[in-house]
């Protein structure tokens, strides 16, 4: 029985036909090069892990997200990773056990249950690096270097970047008094920037008017550089919050030393991976981009779950919104045509033009003898074999 249709995908699942996949591995191999010269090695982790190994309760979202399935072998749970961040914390703590710094990348395919966007594919390449060992704002700074580093690298200007810190909400959110299902509503606001609902909340809310105004303020405070001073203005008599700031000051300072031309924005309520980041958050925005083109952040104590708990900072992004943006091109290799021939003396010359560099298409004999992507060809001439122009 013939069934119609079957050369469909399932919806938000893509394939990459060879023009793009020419692009997409051209700037893959370029930012992987990119990420070796300041040191990060390559890793490649399996696509499936057991499942308790890969979402590492970090938060319903990872978990909503994930394909899972039984193992036929182990009757263990496994789960196709929807991320590749815990995988490479993962083999820092568990397979390499380095002490000190350790800088890993990774390029790969990552699969989610349902779109993170309206137009987002649920097959994105993941694409990043990862610093673990690095307690200090240094490390920080490194990876947020290196993932600007990256867009340049991609030919990818007029990016700026988002800027934020978990640690300056958790501060003041644990000495509010709200209870749990009140926190879980103040976050949801929060990222909603739904400053209607945060003053409902709060208005019934067992928690001190200064502590009031400042959950209602935290929504507020994004903007340019003067964010930080009104935050200390607002956050005074929450030590743990000021530090927050103080440490976005500190980083702001030498990114603005290092890339003059950077637009810098904070936003002291942006609490993407909350359930897992520990510190400094901050993301890459392009014109025209409707999300961020590249986030990350800090995640210390991660690698806890494997049995050695390790500072971390990184970033990851879509290598296909990369190369939407990057006007780093792959320049399509012509090549040599040769007409079909069982001839030794002409096998022999077509692998000594491949071994030299050369493409080199050989005909079948039911072809034409033309390809539309070579430019020259091999013909046998006066008892001679010679590339000619087309």
């Amino acid at each position: 029985m013939v069934v119609a249709n079957r050369w469909r995908l399932p919806d938000g699942i893509d394939e990459v036909l060879p023009a793009q996949a020419m692009q997409v591995e051209h700037v893959r191999r370029a930012l992987l090069d990119y990420f070796a010269r300041w040191g990060y090695e390559l890793v490649i982790p399996p696509l499936v892990e057991y499942a308790d190994s890969l979402l590492l309760d970090l938060g319903s979202d990872v978990d909503l997200y994930a394909f899972k399935l039984t193992d036929q072998l182990s009757d263990r749970s496994l789960a196709v990773r929807p991320d590749i961040t815990p995988q490479v914390a993962r083999i820092d703590a568990h397979s390499l056990k380095r002490e000190g710094a350790v800088r890993l990348c990774y390029a790969g395919s990552v699969l989610h249950t349902r779109a993170k966007s309206l137009l987002a594919s649920r097959s994105p390449i993941q694409i990043g690096a990862e610093l673990f060992g690095c307690e200090g704002l240094q490390g920080d700074i490194e990876i947020i270097s290196l993932m600007l580093g990256m867009l340049d690298a991609a030919g990818i200007s007029g990016c700026h970047l988002d800027l934020g810190h978990v640690g300056i909400y958790r501060a003041v959110v644990a000495g509010s008094g709200l209870s749990v299902a009140q926190q879980a509503e103040l976050f949801d606001a929060l990222q909603r920037k739904a400053s209607a609902e945060i003053d409902a909340l709060l208005v019934v809310a067992d928690c001190s008017p200064q502590v009031a105004d400042q959950l209602r303020a935290l929504v507020r405070l994004n903007g340019g550089r003067e964010v930080l001073q009104r935050a200390r203005e607002v956050l005074a008599g929450v030590p743990a919050a000021l530090a927050g700031v103080d440490e976005l000051e500190s980083v702001a300072e030498v990114l603005g030393q290092r890339y003059p031309d950077l637009v810098l924005h904070f936003d002291l309520s942006e609490l993407r991976g909350y359930e897992y980041h520990t510190g400094l958050v901050f993301a890459a925005l392009a014109q025209g981009y409707g999300k961020a083109l590249t986030n990350g952040g800090r995640y210390n104590d991660i690698g806890a779950v494997f049995g050695r708990s390790r500072a971390a900072t990184g970033f990851s992004a879509d290598l296909r919104a990369i190369v939407q943006f990057a006007s780093l091109v792959a320049e399509p290799l012509a090549g040599i045509f040769v007409g079909y021939s069982d001839v030794d003396e002409a096998w022999q010359i077509i692998q000594q033009l491949r071994e030299a560099g050369e493409r080199v298409v050989c005909g079948l004999t039911l072809q034409q003898n033309t390809d539309p992507s070579c430019d020259r060809v091999l013909r046998l001439v006066d008892g001679e074999w010679r590339v000619e122009a087309w």
